[in-house]
């Protein structure tokens, strides 16, 4: 047994410490103990010895021991950081930051504490703090690079990337090697649109650690908004090389392949993600996305596995559900919340500013919650239609649900279903008594706690058995369009110059499946003399196969144009040089159908049985022009071949189509929110008297 001299504990404390130092826990451990067996309530002994047990993986026994320490000493300031640490790995987020501020009373001055306690309120989403903690920290120490590159982070979450900029600048003056920086600077620049100053960011982080995966993965995004899909998905393939386990990297080639128009891969890739990450709501949206549009998916199916969503993330939540208290008065002024990422120059706002433009403010009180940080001219035009707006990206789900409850809204809108940047979660939590999904997405929540999902009778003229929604269907139409004012006027029909009809499918090309490339083939067979434009068809791979595909049926390549994603006024001006535009299925077009009507080029649409494939019956119906929407193939070709042979009906069609759409309901805006602002006083009245 070891003994001290004269009981004098110090050189026992000084030998410990040696052996902690070189690593020789199990004999620091044994001093230790024989401190204690000496003085049992040394607290410097106890919480090395739970400083020993966290490092041998027994965080538990090391929160006791550490307690029991600040118990014999509770002015002890390392210690109470030490636990608040201990407390951050077991989730326990509160009682660690209350650990840190008492370590912070006691002494100011200890970076680290600043650090730790900013590291766990950025954790809950408390970003503002999170903020003041490192800039406290950095008062202490300038230079520190991790207290920096969090800085970045807390900043870059808030939506400030030009300062997280500056920061990770600044960290990487201090140490130009570090990949964190690097990387972490790279990922700000690219939210910022830089993207070549990105890529360089990356690729120096690869060359520094050519193994590291986050920074492939991140290449991998840059060539991804490049639209360059091939390049991406080779970089996530070797990021996944490096580290099969990695969840993240099977969801990117998934997000890759699906690009790439091979979704059955895609597919597969977030299977594989979902397996090796259970709780990653990000696989679980694309994974349902993606099914969407795999035609031999059925809708029990689809049912399944959006249902298999609630269960996974709503189960746990629902215990927790609010008690409203808004006020049952069925004819009161109501407040309607809508929750969107793309509440900017984006296809749900094309058809929700409409909505906003027209609200009878008599009757509604509305609120935005706009979960991004882009903001563009659009978004300054929906700001000023509505009386609220609330930027929400920084606050966790838990912390929006609150907000939502706090402001007493009445009915919460969902815009976005399992498309990015939803939040889902924050409905799951139930802050509002009436819930809706509309418009982003084409299938249900999956959640029990979405009461509802707006629709129409064209879409789904079905029952309601494949949703966990109950389904509310508008009269019209479920879209309401409004034409920007800068759209270029009506051309003359292309074809009386050309001598050939030409037609056009400018949706993303991931929406034309097999069964209408073959149909589009039989047409262009029957009219030899036709051509056919396709937009938003990236270089290689995939204009490739398109290519291969048509000549395998008989059409000849030279017969087929492309060209890739435009800019809006180039997309509307090469949309001019189309007389038909024909549109894909498994996939139907709305806005693009929208904007190829109201610019004179008529949409011919091959009515289906899915959602999808009834969205083009919802928008032609809602224009008046039920005739263009073919029930069969044969329908189909026979009406695009009518109007091939005849330029001049087609001619008289285009130069009139803008008048004809402005006298029907999917131009009036006022006559569409009437009959929305009726559903919502409808279900409220449902729900005051529940």
């Amino acid at each position: 047994m070891l003994k001290a001299a004269g009981n004098d504990l110090s050189v026992l404390h000084r030998l410990a410490a040696e052996h902690r130092v070189a690593g020789r826990l199990q004999a620091a451990e044994t001093v230790y103990r024989e401190i204690l067996r000496i003085d049992p309530r040394n607290a410097a002994a106890l919480h090395a010895q739970g400083l020993i047990a966290h490092q041998a993986g027994d965080n538990r026994r090391a929160i006791e021991l550490i307690q029991q320490a600040l118990a014999e000493n509770p002015t002890d300031a390392p210690a109470h950081s030490d636990l608040g640490g201990l407390l951050n790995l077991e989730g326990k987020l509160d009682e660690a930051a209350a650990c840190f501020r008492r370590s912070i009373e006691l002494d100011g001055g200890n970076a680290q504490a600043h650090y730790n306690l900013g590291c766990t309120l950025q954790a809950q989403g408390k970003l503002e703090e999170a903020e003041a903690c490192y800039r406290a920290a950095l008062i202490i120490k300038p230079d520190a690079v991790d207290i920096l590159c969090n800085l970045g982070g807390s900043l870059q979450e808030q939506g400030k990337a030009d300062a997280a900029i500056a920061c990770y600048r600044q960290a990487l003056a201090a140490n130009p090697a570090d990949i964190n920086s690097l990387n972490n600077l790279g990922v700000s620049l690219q939210t910022n649109d830089k993207l070549e100053e990105a890529k360089a960011c990356f690729e120096q982080t690869l060359a520094i650690r050519p193994d590291y995966v986050r920074a492939y993965i991140n290449l991998g995004m840059v060539y991804y908004d490049y639209g360059d899909f091939a390049q991406a998905l080779a970089l996530y393939q070797q990021a996944s090389q490096i580290d099969p386990d990695y969840s993240e990297a099977q969801f990117s080639v998934g997000v890759a392949l699906q690009a790439l128009c091979r979704p059955q891969e895609a597919l597969a890739c977030y299977q594989k993600a979902m397996t090796l990450k259970t709780d990653n709501q990000k696989t679980h949206d694309n994974l349902l996305m993606t099914m969407q549009f795999i035609p031999g998916v059925t809708p029990e199916e689809l049912a399944v596995a959006h249902r298999h969503f609630g269960e996974r993330f709503e189960s746990s939540l629902k215990p927790n559900w609010p008690a409203h208290r808004n006020g049952r008065d069925p004819h009161r002024r109501l407040k309607i919340g809508y929750v969107s990422g793309d509440f900017r120059e984006h296809a749900v706002s094309y058809f929700i500013e409409p909505v906003f433009a027209s609200h009878d403010k008599s009757q509604v009180e509305v609120f935005c919650y706009s979960n991004s940080s882009r903001r563009d001219a659009f978004t300054e035009r929906l700001v000023a239609e509505v009386d609220h707006w609330q930027p929400c990206l920084s606050m966790s789900d838990q912390q929006l649900a609150q907000r939502i409850e706090s402001d007493g809204i009445d009915i919460l809108v969902d815009l976005a279903g399992h498309t990015a940047h939803n939040r889902l979660l924050t409905f799951a939590r139930k802050p509002a008594p009436v819930q809706i999904t509309y418009l982003g997405y084409p299938g249900s929540s999956g959640l029990t706690a979405m009461d509802y999902r707006l629709t129409d009778s064209y879409t789904e003229p079905g029952s309601d058995n494949f949703y966990t929604e109950k389904l509310l269907r508008l009269p019209d139409s479920m879209w309401c369009y409004r034409p920007a004012v800068d759209m270029p006027e009506v051309t003359p029909l292309p074809g009386l110059t050309n001598g050939h009809i030409t037609f056009g499918s400018f949706n993303n090309v991931n929406k034309v499946g097999v069964d209408c490339i073959a149909l589009w083939a039989t047409l262009l067979r029957a009219l030899p003399g036709a051509r056919l434009l396709l937009a938003t068809v990236p270089e290689g791979e995939v204009r490739e196969r398109l290519t291969r595909q048509f000549v395998e049926l008989g059409v000849d390549a030279q017969r087929l144009d492309f060209c890739g994603k435009l800019p809006p006024h180039e997309f509307q001006r090469m949309l001019q040089q189309v007389d038909l535009s024909l549109d894909p299925f498994p996939v139907n077009g709305a806005t693009t159908t929208c904007e190829s009507l109201w610019l004179g080029v008529p949409v011919l649409a091959l009515v289906g049985e899915r959602f999808l494939s009834r969205a083009g019956l919802s928008v032609l119906s809602a224009a008046q022009l039920p005739d263009f929407a073919a029930a069969t193939p044969a329908e189909f070709i026979n009406t695009a071949t009518l109007l091939a042979n005849n330029l001049a009906l087609l001619a008289d069609i285009r130069l009139g189509l803008r008048d004809h759409l402005r006298a029907t309901p999917l131009l009036d805006c006022q006559r569409f929110t009437r009959n929305l602002e009726q559903i919502y006083r409808n279900v409220w009245e449902t729900w005051c008297g529940s």
